[in-house]
């Protein structure tokens, strides 16, 4: 393989023997994952709320502080992408499958199946669950994708480094982030990454299966999802082998595009008013709670802790695998950004468009089951999307049109994750080889088929857990790492350099970086 480094190969070991063991060993390694994420859920649920709630801080400190001036790059450095297609790309990498696949399913379950706050089927119980649905795809999600983020592109636009998780920690440990050290760290983020990837593309075959299910009968089945994910393999793959700027800048922008149509028309043809109304109290109660949820663990409430379990210290685990995948690519392509931007276009605005997709389709299912019209909770998580659709005018049309934003979706995050994949494993190249890319197409897919196998839904969820809590530790240095560096430069040069009409002076190790990065 072309430029592979030894993390290619050693991560590409422990993938293997993952997948072994799905394939020949699924009822032992479901009973692993399960013991496994029960122990981590019961015993670290108060550590993920603690660090993801200092990511949050750590963002919002970096927006309001003069440091929120200094750019990710050389201050003359120009962005590559305009802002709307460096949202969508964002965007798109971050949390597209995920949107779809609940953004019918999760407020409808918090408000009938399992209250966050054993409120179910009241006027509240509506509050409640789209309050709790907001906090977990909103400035949380968004802080751990940022915080990775920010850090990637400083180290290595700013302070010349190759683009490695390892390499972010030299302030820390020096010159072990080139040796045995930073590769363990890389291999641990590169299998973090690789288990996010392929979660995220098992809920976008289980979700493309079921609404084929729903509105065709087809059988949702192991077999059909294999299906599935191979046809999207192909069509991923297609689109990795033409690059950065032709196939995912492409894609991204048709993401959009088609989820801003499916939206506009769910928001102007369902309960519109009653969608506004929702979204403003809900915005107002996200804003009042959001630091007794931050820090919300029950600890003297057995149902509630499940609960949390289950839900919140699923998703931060979740935002956590992925970050690696998402924090890398959203750092490839901000380069030029300042810090202060960057904070707000990643965190608030996606925050944003989320609260606005969750308030449209979340009421359009409330009010679907609260009329009588259909019962949206008895429907699998995969078909309540296409339930919801089933009351709208050309509800078969917009079913497809959903499907095909799925297919798209999970085009682009498997797109990405090749890339992000190739570049974190070819020792931080900007434009890894096509046999990189291809080799981790492949390899993500038979992972994702691997867990379907092994256990569904539930196996995606306790795999995740599981890959999250060694790389949040390692998260944790890399922002430590960051503030040391700022504050640093800081001090050496005085913030007046960091002004956009100012040329900032480097320093002998930036320039030693940029000399070895090639």
């Amino acid at each position: 393989m072309k430029n592979a480094s030894t993390v290619f190969y050693v991560s590409l070991i422990i993938v293997a023997g993952l997948v072994f063991m799905g394939i020949t060993m699924p009822a032992s390694l479901e009973k692993i994952t399960s013991s496994t994420q029960a122990v981590i859920t019961d015993s670290f649920g108060w550590y993920y709320l603690l660090v993801v709630s200092m990511f949050v801080f750590v963002c919002f400190y970096l927006l309001v502080s003069p440091i929120g001036r200094i750019k990710l790059g050389k201050q003359e450095d120009k962005p590559e992408f305009s802002r709307p297609t460096w949202l969508a790309m964002l965007f798109s990498a971050g949390v597209g499958i995920g949107l779809i696949f609940y953004g019918t399913a999760e407020p409808i379950s918090h408000y009938i199946v399992s209250s966050p706050t054993g409120q179910e089927g009241t006027d509240q119980g509506i509050k409640d669950a789209m309050r709790f649905t907001f906090f977990h795809w909103g400035i949380h999600a968004w802080a751990i994708y940022g915080s990775v983020a920010m850090v990637l592109a400083y180290f290595t636009f700013r302070k010349g480094e190759l683009s490695l998780i390892s390499r972010t920690l030299r302030p820390l440990i020096g010159k072990h982030a080139d040796g045995a050290v930073g590769k363990a760290i890389d291999v641990i983020a590169v299998i973090s990454t690789v288990i996010g990837i392929a979660t995220t593309l098992g809920f976008g075959a289980m979700q493309i299966n079921g609404g084929l299910t729903y509105l065709f009968d087809m059988p949702s089945t192991m077999t059909s999802q294999t299906v599935i994910i191979l046809v999207v393999t192909v069509l991923f793959m297609i689109s990795a082998l033409t690059g950065l700027s032709k196939g995912i800048k492409i894609l991204s922008n048709w993401n959009m595009g088609l989820s801003a149509v499916l939206f506009l028309i769910v928001f102007i043809l369902g309960p519109t008013l009653f969608t506004l109304n929702l979204f403003t109290d809900t915005v107002g109660a996200y804003m009042q709670n959001f630091i007794n949820m931050s820090f919300r663990i029950a600890p003297l409430d057995e149902e509630g802790r499940s609960w949390i379990n289950g839900w919140t210290i699923f998703y931060w685990a979740w935002w956590i695998a992925w970050a690696p995948f998402v924090g890398v690519f959203i750092a490839r392509v901000s380069k030029g950004r300042t810090i202060r931007e960057f904070v707000v276009c990643v965190l608030l605005v996606p925050s944003l468009i989320g609260f606005l997709w969750f308030s449209t389709f979340g009421s359009a299912a409330i009010v679907t089951e609260t009329s009588g019209l259909l019962s949206i909770s008895s429907l699998a998580a995969e078909e309540s999307l296409f339930g919801v659709l089933e009351g709208f005018p050309m509800s078969l049309v917009l079913s497809l049109l959903a499907i095909l934003v799925i297919v798209l979706f999970f085009v682009t995050s498997a797109d990405s994750g090749t890339f992000v994949l190739g570049m974190m494993t070819t020792n931080g190249s900007q434009n890894p080889s096509r046999s990189i890319k291809v080799t981790w197409g492949v390899l993500l897919s038979i992972t994702s088929l691997a867990l379907l196998y092994s256990g569904g839904l539930q196996a995606l969820q306790n795999t995740m857990v599981i890959a999250a809590l060694p790389f949040s530790a390692i998260m944790v240095l890399m922002v430590v790492s960051l503030l040391k560096s700022l504050n640093q430069e800081a001090k050496e040069f005085g913030l007046d350099q960091f002004r956009m009409n100012r040329k900032p002076t480097v320093d002998k190790q930036s320039k030693e970086n940029v000399k070895e990065a090639g």
